[in-house]
């Protein structure tokens, strides 16, 4: 729907978004049902076993953001949702899942950030990447170059990296997630999914405050067991 990401800071910050936080109840849920039908397979069409994970793996909210590397939108938010880990380092993990709605230059982002998840450098990348966004995403510029420079200095193999970019292995990784875009009718970027609902009104505020409810309701419940 968007081959532009546009965001207006006025006030009230307007993002083109939706919002979803799935609490671990539900999370479980899901993978069981998965797992009965392909061991192999991720939970769902919202969480698939390659999606990246920034948190711990077993933490009971997981907010599932669907993101473009090169939406500015998505740059806008990932200081929020770094903060949200920050301020619940046990209980919240954010899945991520890629949508490359901006075509060639967040195919190719996508494929930078999908063989630095394989070589355990995810994060830096992903910091590096939408920390330098205007350098290789600006207005529509795609300088593919920049993308590998910037990555190589935060961490990645750019050697072993172009090897991999076109690989089979990471195109289903792109063709998969790009099929739950469609399945969960995903049209702007960022799209969060929390407890299977989507939140709104949306907006930063909306975010901080249903993750700190869904924190809380959990915590209640494991102090009355």
């Amino acid at each position: 729907m968007f081959k532009k990401a546009t965001f207006m800071l006025a006030g009230t910050l307007m993002l083109t978004a939706a919002i979803v936080v799935v609490s671990k109840p539900a999370l479980l849920d899901m993978q069981a049902e998965a797992a009965s039908e392909d061991p192999g397979q991720a939970e769902s069409s919202l969480v698939r076993s390659h999606s990246p994970i920034l948190g711990p793996k077993e933490a009971p909210v997981t907010i599932v953001e669907f993101f473009d590397p090169a939406c500015e939108a998505c740059r806008a938010f990932y200081p929020l949702t770094k903060s949200i880990l920050e301020t619940y380092p046990e209980q919240v993990q954010l899945i991520v899942r890629y949508t490359p709605f901006h075509g060639e230059v967040s195919d190719m982002a996508i494929r930078v950030l999908e063989v630095a998840r394989n070589q355990d450098v995810f994060e830096p990348v992903l910091e590096a990447l939408l920390s330098r966004q205007d350098q290789w995403a600006s207005h529509g510029r795609f300088d593919e170059s920049a993308i590998l420079e910037i990555a190589s200095q935060a961490g990645l193999d750019r050697a072993a990296a172009e090897e991999q970019l076109n690989s089979a292995e990471v195109q289903a990784v792109i063709d998969q997630d790009m099929a739950d875009v469609k399945t969960n009718q995903i049209r702007q970027t960022p799209t969060f999914f929390v407890n299977g609902e989507l939140l709104e009104p949306f907006g930063m505020q909306e975010l901080i405050d249903v993750v700190k409810s869904e924190v809380e309701e959990i915590s209640k419940e494991e102090e009355a067991q």
